[in-house]
Parts: C-alpha cells; sequence; structure tokens
C-alpha cells in the first residue's frame, strides 16, 4: 500500500467539475510534480487531500487514503492528525499564510503544540531546530522577528519549518517558488529536496515550471482541464510525450 493513494477524485464548483477523476499514487522517498497550467486543477487537488478546500466547492467525491486512513468524510480528529501529524503543507506565497500580528517563534511554536505538548524549553529547542534545518540563518537570535521583517526566501524557509514541525510523511509544496527570485527558488528547491532526503519523505510538488519538473521530480502527472492527461516516470513524460496538450507544453521535444 503506498502512502497516499488518491482515485477517482471529483470536485465540483457549481456544475463544474474542477477536478475530474484524478488518480495517482506516492511512496515514501518519492517526487511527484503535478504539473499544468493555471486553472488546471492541480492546486484544487492539492488542497483536496486534507479537506482543505475554499468554500463553494462541493464535497470530493472518490477516494484520498493518506497512510490507510479515508481523508474524504474523515472525521475532525481523523483530519486533525492528518493536518501537521502526516502532512504538511507549504503554499505559494507565505505572507498569506503566516500572521503579520505574532511573531515567527511563537507561529512555529503554535504548529508544534497543536499536536504535542512539551515543556517550555524543549519546545524551545525544538522551534530552533526545526528553523535551522529549514536553513533559516541564525535562528535563535531571529525567534522575537515579525513576518514582514523578514526576506521572501526567510518567510518560505519559515513556512517549510512549520510544515515539517511534527515529522510528517508527506510534504505538498504549491508552488513554493513562485514568488521568489531565481537564486533563492534554487535554494529553495534544494532545500525541499535535500529535506526529502533526510526525511525519508514523500513530495507531491505542484508547479506549472518544467525545469523544476525536469530536475526534482520523479514522476509527473499532466492535468489539463481539471483531469490529468498523461502520466509516467519524467524521463519517460519527457523523452516521449504522447497527449497532444503534453506535446504542447514539451515543444521543443515534439516534432
Amino acid at each position: 500500500m503506498s502512502l497516499l493513494e488518491v482515485n477517482d477524485l471529483t470536485v465540483a464548483f457549481g456544475a463544474r467539475r474542477v477536478v475530474d477523476n484524478v488518480s495517482f499514487t506516492l511512496d515514501r522517498g518519492e517526487t511527484l510534480a503535478l504539473v499544468g497550467e493555471s486553472g488546471s486543477g492541480k492546486s484544487l487537488t492539492a488542497l483536496s487531500l486534507l479537506q482543505l478546500l475554499p468554500r463553494g466547492g462541493s464535497n470530493p467525491a472518490g477516494t484520498i487514503r493518506l497512510d490507510g486512513e479515508e481523508m474524504i468524510g474523515a472525521s475532525s480528529s481523523t483530519l486533525h492528525k492528518a493536518r501537521g501529524d502526516l502532512a504538511g503543507i507549504v503554499f505559494q506565497e507565505p505572507m498569506t499564510s503566516l500572521n503579520p500580528l505574532h511573531r515567527i517563534g511563537r507561529q512555529v511554536a503554535e504548529a508544534i503544540t497543536l499536536h504535542r505538548q512539551l515543556s517550555r524549553t524543549a519546545l524551545l529547542e525544538e522551534v530552533i531546530g526545526v528553523l535551522n534545518e529549514a536553513g533559516f540563518a541564525d535562528a535563535a537570535h531571529r525567534l522575537d522577528a515579525f513576518p514582514h521583517q523578514l526576506s521572501g526566501g526567510q518567510r518560505q524557509r519559515v513556512m517549510i519549518a512549520m510544515a515539517l514541525a511534527n515529522d510528517p510523511a508527506l510534504l505538498i509544496a504549491d508552488e513554493p517558488t513562485t514568488a521568489l527570485d531565481v537564486t533563492i527558488q534554487s535554494r529553495i528547491l534544494a532545500l525541499l529536496a535535500r529535506l526529502k532526503a533526510d526525511r525519508g519523505l514523500a513530495l507531491l510538488l505542484i508547479t506549472h515550471d518544467l525545469r523544476i519538473v525536469r530536475r526534482y521530480a520523479d514522476h509527473v502527472c499532466v492535468m489539463k482541464d481539471g483531469a490529468i492527461v498523461e502520466a509516467g516516470p519524467v524521463a519517460s513524460v519527457f523523452a516521449r510525450p504522447e497527449h497532444p496538450y503534453t506535446c504542447l507544453l514539451y515543444t521543443s521535444r515534439c516534432v
């Protein structure tokens, strides 16, 4: 059994299906990329995994099993465990996810205490440790900083620290570098790859950037209009794209 198994996932907003019979699996130690243009349904697929769909969307149909637990229709306690213990999420723009009124040390600490009760000393050690692991420089002396006092790369490292704070098995990275400059993008992606290797994580990478897919992913699912139109190992899909839309994305590979 795979760590994550998604079968026939369907999500609708009104009469329109925005995710249409999507299926894939993901194991520890693997990176799967969901790739497609804006509006292809890749981010809504990712949000569906932990039942985090925005208001207005229908309850997903199909099955989503995370570490053997069904997420669709799951109890609040099951979802609470999944959101942090089993899976962590890094979003595209950390300023929309971090609380601008709270210091970063407090926010990382809250991500931990939602799932574990630690002494004050142990909690402080955990906060500093996970920030250091996320590559946040001089973490011990920056815990009182507010999000607006940090660079974009530093804020994203705080989000990564929060996502990894409870040692999840799955990390969902939804366009994690789009808002960053090219140099910082490369550093954040290299960090995610290292953390995946060090922790044996399963990494679900949502992106529109084919260069990122080629360099960091093991498998790829190409999405168009809410459906997966092609899937397989990255090397195979890049070398021999079969669906016309995949050929459009990989124009230089098609004749």
